[in-house]
């Protein structure tokens, strides 16, 4: 059984979000607990954030963050594609409300940064988990400068100026991504026992980052069955999920094949923080286009799950 769950760990945290949402959908004796519990979720999806880097930050020395060439070229294609779609929302305010909450999905889904728990399924598929720890740390680097910049432009917020807007994003965006690297440095030079006990614990960010998946689950079908959006609208933002997840996990496996680095590559643009990605977009962007990367949290588990059964297919196979 527990071989089992080590297996399917991401179809069965996305099993308990269904579950989760039901219970609490379905049965009324839990109805006084729905403000607490959301309430906690609030803050604790943050502080999942920040574990997670953390713990992923700390387990990789510093001697091996070494930026290379499939890291610069994946920054230019996240920075410039989220930057065209930006453009295009600004300068074309009138663009039909379907396409509009759309676009906004599928930019929240690109300059997001990478996941956490890459660097976990990187190592389990054969990739280079280092590789792909340095470019979390320039994806979440390049997101913290991106956002507060664009954001403010797309969904401008009536009686707040941009500097404001730019401010107060900054704020919340940046301890959030950036405050994980600097505590790991710390750990580092002034906690060596600390550091090796982090270190020992060898999957704590990815089942943590499982925990997490099952509430954005929750979240995101609670948000479907609450829209007051049509069908087709929420039609459109599932598919703009999809396409920003397929298109990205193709990109970065072909950039990356050209650098001996397939499965780093394609992990590193294609794995999202959709955990980070849901918050900013029900926070800054119109509240609907949350529903993106909550699509994307499927979509992009599909893919790692395949990934992840077609590498023990092959292991099982090379021991037989």
């Amino acid at each position: 059984m527990l071989k089992f769950l080590k297996d399917w760990t991401l179809p069965f945290a996305m099993l308990m979000g269904t579950f989760i949402y039901l219970l609490f959908a379905k049965v009324s004796l839990l109805s006084p607990l729905k403000p607490w519990v959301e309430t906690t979720v609030s803050y604790l999806m943050p502080t999942l954030i920040f574990v997670m880097l953390f713990l992923t930050f700390c387990k990789v020395p510093l001697r091996q963050l070494l930026p290379c060439r499939w890291h610069l070229w994946l920054i230019l294609i996240q920075t410039g594609c989220c930057l065209a779609l930006a453009a295009l929302l600004y300068f074309i305010p009138t663009m039909p409300f379907t396409l509009r909450i759309s676009l906004e999905a599928g930019m929240a889904c690109i300059i997001c940064p990478t996941a956490t728990a890459a660097a976990v399924i990187t190592a389990k598929l054969g990739g280079n988990a280092s590789s792909l720890t340095t470019y979390t740390i320039l994806s979440n680097l390049t997101a913290a400068i991106i956002v507060p910049l664009v954001f403010p432009l797309v969904e401008p917020h009536t009686g707040i100026t941009f500097w404001s807007a730019f401010f107060v994003i900054l704020r919340r965006v940046f301890p959030l991504l950036i405050c994980p690297f600097l505590a790991a440095l710390l750990v580092r030079a002034l906690c060596p026992r600390l550091l090796q006990f982090i270190c020992s614990m060898r999957n704590a960010a990815f089942y943590l980052w499982s925990v997490a998946l099952a509430i954005v689950v929750a979240q995101t079908i609670r948000s479907i069955v609450h829209s007051s959006a049509d069908s087709y609208t929420l039609l459109y933002i599932g598919i703009a999920g999809l396409i920003t997840c397929a298109t990205q996990f193709a990109i970065g496996k072909n950039i990356g094949g050209h650098y001996n680095d397939r499965i780093s590559a394609g992990q590193a643009l294609g794995q999202k923080n959709t955990i980070f990605a849901i918050w900013l977009s029900y926070t800054y962007l119109n509240p609907l286009s949350s529903l993106g990367p909550g699509s994307y949290v499927l979509w992009q588990n599909l893919v790692n799950s395949w990934q992840l059964w077609k590498k023990r297919k092959k292991e099982e196979h090379g021991l037989s």
